[in-house]
């Protein structure tokens, strides 16, 4: 005979007056966490309680119900219906809706509390996505809806953001088929075909990261921070018909521009009106282009100009402010931290200062019929005019002692004519661009021009170091000069002492917009500036400039004399390997005196200036010494290109340096061994054992 199932009793419900509640003891809920109470009491009064209270009567010592009723599950409903009691937003006597549990009940007070709240499931996120967006769709704003449900706007747009996601993938999400974090990551486009094209590929591979995603959907697009973007102006941009695509989960620094043909005619339009300004001043000729590689100017003669001199309202404007300037530091020189007005002064008065002491040139009228302009966009966005260039042709009437002749810009390229080759400018092909993808699994030596790509940074960087340090500078030169006097030794100098100015004909395109080619080109015009264009001016300026003034520009203009170059050599060339050796390594011992990283420099490897230009095997390497073995793993399968772009991303900020750019250790004497003769062993730079033993 079967066993009747017992069947179970639910415990009564009923309205109890609130003024017969109290709140109990047992409730397990101790700290804070949540919706605040008043913004729950705040729901409350606009929608009723949904929720009824679990309570038990209260006995008095005898064992007798009194009437009252403790709560021991909703503690946090009591205390916002307490709240509403007070604000006499609702009687002490009102109703409210309460599970009743019998006084003698087995299930302890505490049990009950403790499953109330441990037992609740939180909303699925996509159940709170269709539940906004339902709310939407019967008329409610983002902002009603925010305002509801007590959240900022922004995780109401956030999930709300989810519709643009395919159906497709939703339902791959509601099945446990990807994470959160990958669902928003697709959010960050509209375009639905292309979601579940993406969803496809990474679906295959193990590395779904958001961020593999984001890269994907984002490839053909331009960031909002790139410098083409900051000339043109989003509004304008938008204007002209282009679209921006925002990511709401991350900080996405602007958005992307999914339109660069918008973009870039757009920038060329700007830039071209520009230099028909400039052209309309007079000029032989203008030079327009998104940039000029660094060293540009290099062949040409630049003309003399003056500053537009102070009116007397300028420069009482100026001494005053110097005046102020000097009162404020003079008043706070003791003090650990300035006040924020007084910080706030001072950067005024610095930023009026500059303005008054950046004076435009002005040029002989006949110089600028035959002299020209380049127009060409700066690294931060910002137009870039560089005036008073001509070619040496249009100044062969000129007299040597009247301005910098052809003759001198020739002289200081010819040693460099035979090796000069056009800078790379992104769109060319580059070594081994265009090899088999399985040659890429081949360890091969670093290509020549990329070395020679990453030595011209290294010796741009290590001008500007040197420019830095005057004491080093100094030194430098002094021991340059002792060998080429005491040792007949004049070959082989990582400072080539003259100064004859040292070209970088092989360079990576962003060069020119590095840290170290920003500050060079600041610093050389400061000295120009300052210094006074009659020659024999100029000598008594010099001898009456202080000494720290002094040595700061002597350090200036022997840094232009720096030549770390890489070279390929052979049989025929003017320069032998020993040469390029010697200048290497001379080369490590400066930058470890000056302490030169090119971290701090601004150097990190990107596609196309390093991991671009190598084989699979050197990519991997870089990523597993600055990442771990782990990471390397994760990017191995992918292709060449893929794996390029990844290891940028995995290297940014990791420090990571190759080896053409890593300096020797420190040293306290020479790195050269020198003999009798002037010549001996150098100890290589790492970069080098590879290529010498190609060889």
């Amino acid at each position: 005979m079967a066993t009747a199932i017992q069947k179970i009793s639910l415990s009564s419900s009923r309205d109890i007056p609130f003024n017969k509640l109290v709140l109990s003891q047992s409730n397990v809920r101790r700290v804070k966490s949540g919706l605040s109470i008043e913004e729950l009491a705040r729901d409350i009064e606009r929608r009723g309680l949904l929720q009824s209270l679990n309570v038990r009567p209260v006995l008095d010592d005898e064992g007798i119900e009194t009437g009252l009723f403790e709560v021991p599950a909703g503690g946090r409903r009591f205390r916002a219906l307490e709240l509403l009691v007070k604000q006499k937003k609702l009687n002490k006597t009102a109703p409210v809706p309460c599970v009743v549990r019998e006084a003698g009940s087995a299930i302890l007070a505490e049990d009950d509390s403790l499953a109330e709240n441990v037992q609740r499931v939180a909303l699925h996120p996509l159940d709170q996505f269709r539940a906004f967006r339902g709310m939407l769709e019967k008329g409610m704003s983002e902002e009603e809806i925010a305002a509801a449900f007590f959240v900022p706007v922004s995780v109401v747009k956030q999930r709300l953001r989810l519709m643009t996601v395919s159906e497709n993938l939703l339902e791959v999400y509601e099945q446990d088929g990807m994470r959160l974090e990958q669902l928003m990551a697709f959010s960050i486009s509209d375009d639905t075909a292309r979601q579940e094209q993406v969803w496809g590929i990474i679906a295959q591979s193990h590395n779904r990261e958001p961020y593999v995603i984001r890269r994907m959907l984002t490839e053909k697009t331009v960031r909002a921070s790139d410098a083409r973007a900051r000339f043109v102006g989003l509004d304008a941009y938008v204007a002209a018909g282009g679209h921006v695509m925002r990511d709401l989960f991350e900080a996405d620094d602007g958005g992307w521009l999914q339109d660069p043909a918008i973009l870039d005619r757009l920038v060329m339009e700007k830039l071209h009106a520009a230099a028909e300004q400039v052209r309309a001043e007079g000029w032989k000729w203008v030079e327009t282009d998104l940039s000029f590689p660094w060293g540009h100017t290099r062949h040409l003669a630049e003309i003399d100009s003056k500053a537009v001199p102070l009116s007397e309202e300028e420069t009482a404007r100026l001494e005053a402010l110097r005046s102020e300037q000097e009162a404020i530091e003079a008043e706070y020189a003791q003090a650990d931290e300035l006040p924020d007005e007084v910080d706030s002064r001072l950067g005024e008065i610095e930023q009026a200062i500059e303005v008054l002491e950046t004076r435009p040139a002005i040029f002989d009228p006949g110089d600028v019929v035959r002299a020209g302009a380049f127009v060409s966009l700066d690294s931060d966005g910002t137009l870039l005019i560089e005036r008073g260039f001509a070619h040496p042709e249009d100044m062969e009437d000129e007299s040597p002692s009247d301005t910098h002749t052809s003759a001198q810009a020739e002289e200081a390229s010819a040693a460099h004519d035979e090796n000069d080759y056009p800078a790379v400018d992104g769109a060319g092909e580059t070594e081994g661009s265009d090899d088999p993808e399985d040659e890429e699994d081949v360890r091969r030596p670093i290509p020549d021009r990329l070395l020679s790509e990453l030595t011209a940074w290294r010796t741009l960087a290590l001008r500007d170091a040197l420019a830095n340090n005057p004491h080093v500078a100094l030194t430098e030169f002094l021991h340059t000069l002792c060998l080429n006097l005491f040792r007949d030794d004049r070959s082989g100098f990582c400072l080539e002492a003259g100064v004859r100015s040292v070209g970088l004909p092989m360079q990576s395109a962003d060069l020119a917009t590095s840290m170290p080619a920003q500050d060079v080109r600041a610093r050389h015009e400061g000295w120009k500036q300052d210094l006074p264009q009659d020659e024999d001016a100029l000598w008594v300026w010099l001898d009456r400039l202080d000494e720290t003034s002094r040595l700061a520009l002597l350090a200036h203009c022997l840094s232009f004399g720096v030549n770390a170059l890489f070279e390929k050599t052979n049989p025929h060339a003017a320069v032998s390997p020993r040469t390029i050796e010697r200048r290497l390594a001379r080369s490590d011992r400066l930058a470890s005196a000056l302490r030169l990283d090119p971290v701090e420099a601004g150097w990190q490897p990107t596609v196309e200036n390093y991991l671009g230009r190598v084989t699979k095997p050197h990519i991997l390497d870089a990523v597993s010494e600055a990442r771990g073995e782990q990471a390397a793993e994760m990017i191995a399968h992918l292709k060449k290109a893929d794996m390029a772009r990844e290891a940028e991303r995995l290297l940014e900020g990791a420090g990571w340096l190759p080896d053409a750019l890593r300096a020797g250790a420190p040293q306290t004497g020479d790195s050269v061994t020198e003999d009798d003769n002037g010549t001996g062993d150098v100890t290589l730079p790492t970069f080098l054992s590879e290529e010498i033993a190609a060889e």
